[in-house]
């Protein structure tokens, strides 16, 4: 439902510089949204928003989530409530190896981006997408459901709360009309395993694009109102990494 303030559906994406964020937010413009995108650095070449009314319908928010006690004061200053439609929680940090392994600092940013940020969001947020009958989107990831996420028990260990969180938050809001939804992508050809030993190997089987999530999202979002995936996983028809040259 589109806010009574604006004809233009509002979105609010984190992560929107690179990645599943990128794409989500490339994806929200050609649709018709106005889109807030929270990211670190825009600058990059990653970043391509075309020109002309998807770059009008831009409005980059350089902020680190993880810092997510900021937030608050950050967004203060932009148009969002009585007008915010969508809230995608996109951005992710990740950290691979034994647990002994990681340092504090490490361990700290993964709970703050991965978990903290998209609940202290959602919080600030809840009672304006409840106004719009707005959606929540929290992407999580496969490993929210895996028992062996051995080299990434932390990582997986946050995703598997957001997902938690998903699965009560829709209870608890159902009733008043917002949709949550928690998609959960497998091995994407991201910059998410900039930190780890592996990549993702290049054969089109053996990874997910950004926009295979992307697509799973616009499909979700073109439900009549009334019907919603609560969560869904999407993987690639293989599964496999390669090891980085040392």
């Amino acid at each position: 439902m589109i806010s009574e303030q604006s004809s233009t559906p509002v979105a609010l994406v984190t992560g929107a510089s690179s990645g599943i964020g990128l794409a989500i937010t490339k994806r929200l413009l050609s649709e018709g949204y106005e889109v807030y995108g929270i990211g670190r650095d825009f600058t990059t070449a990653r970043w391509n928003i075309s020109s002309g009314d998807s770059a009008v319908k831009f409005h980059p928010i350089v902020l680190d989530l993880s810092r997510p006690q900021c937030l608050a004061d950050a967004l203060r200053g932009y148009p969002l409530s009585h007008r915010l439609t969508l809230l995608v929680n996109c951005a992710g940090a990740a950290y691979y190896g034994p647990h002994e392994e990681l340092s504090p600092t490490k361990i700290h940013e993964m709970v703050s981006v991965n978990l903290e940020a998209p609940l202290v969001l959602i919080n600030l947020f809840l009672r304006t997408l409840k106004e719009t009958n707005g959606t929540i989107v929290n992407v999580s990831s496969v490993t929210a459901h895996s028992a062996n996420n051995t080299y990434g028990c932390a990582y997986g260990a946050t995703k598997a709360a957001l997902t938690s969180f998903g699965r009560s938050l829709f209870e608890e809001c159902r009733k008043s009309g917002i949709r949550v939804v928690t998609l959960q992508p497998d091995l994407t050809d991201t910059g998410l395993y900039r930190n780890a030993d592996f990549t993702p190997a290049p054969e089109d089987d053996a990874h997910l694009l950004a926009e295979d999530t992307a697509d799973a999202l616009s499909y979700i979002l073109s439900l009549r109102k009334d019907v919603v995936i609560t969560e869904t996983t999407i993987r690639p028809q293989r599964n496999r990494i390669v090891k980085k040259a040392k």
